[in-house]
């Protein structure tokens, strides 16, 4: 088994999830008493926030890929990034470390594929669903992707923001995430992709099939750790 090592805190919640998810998928199939070999470096968020609010995704980049740094020198063999919009500064981690590195995007295309998903709907930050990094990291394995109406967008931004990631899920706000999953069906989405973490905590079904990134990415992460 490679040692795991998660970059994460961005948010905390859904850090714990992705311990969680690779230790079961390691102790499913080991079996006994076995759980993963990993290394958690957990950022301090508002640090984090801060570059993302101010667009200094160089800054950002400095310091995911230091922290990448002290986990290969910890003995990482294996990095993943416990986040989907942080990936936008994916590669000044890839560029400062020579251990694989994997891209959460990728472990979402080949989940799309797997169901038979070649046109994707996205739930997620703004960033995420307005600029390149992710779509046409998904293009990469033949994945179309579909996003919500500015308005939508804009509120789905609010709602990770101002409650998820600080550990509230209002029902109100779940209602309007299940109405944009709605209305990314009508544009002819076959699956939708959570592709922030924390979308998971306050959306487990809806209409159309939901692809669980941080579940997808951890899961990826534990195959990848024992097929080594």
């Amino acid at each position: 088994m490679r040692r795991i090592g998660v970059l994460g805190g961005m948010s905390w919640y859904s850090t714990a999830e992705y311990y969680r998810v690779i230790n079961e998928r390691v102790q499913a199939r080991l079996g006994g008493h076995h759980s993963a070999d990993l290394l958690v470096h957990s950022l301090d968020f508002a640090e984090i926030r801060r570059c993302q609010v101010d667009g200094d995704w160089e800054r950002a980049g400095k310091i995911l890929a230091t922290a990448a740094e002290g986990l290969v020198g910890a003995g990482a063999e294996l990095l993943v990034l416990a986040t989907n919009l942080m990936h936008k500064a994916a590669n000044a981690i890839e560029e400062a470390v020579g251990v694989p590195f994997l891209h959460i995007a990728d472990a979402v295309a080949e989940e799309a594929t797997r169901r038979g998903a070649r046109r994707l709907g996205l739930l997620g930050t703004r960033p995420v669903l307005e600029e390149r990094f992710y779509p046409e990291r998904l293009a990469r394995h033949g994945v179309e992707v579909v996003v919500p109406t500015v308005a939508t967008r804009e509120r789905v931004d609010a709602i990770i923001f101002d409650e998820l990631t600080v550990g509230e899920v209002r029902p109100d706000s779940q209602a309007e995430l299940r109405a944009a999953v709605a209305a990314l069906a009508a544009d002819g989405a076959q699956a939708v992709a959570l592709a922030c973490t924390e979308l998971e905590l306050a959306l487990t079904t809806a209409e159309l099939p939901l692809i669980a990134t941080a579940r997808t990415h951890a899961l990826a992460a534990a195959d990848a750790a024992l097929a080594g």
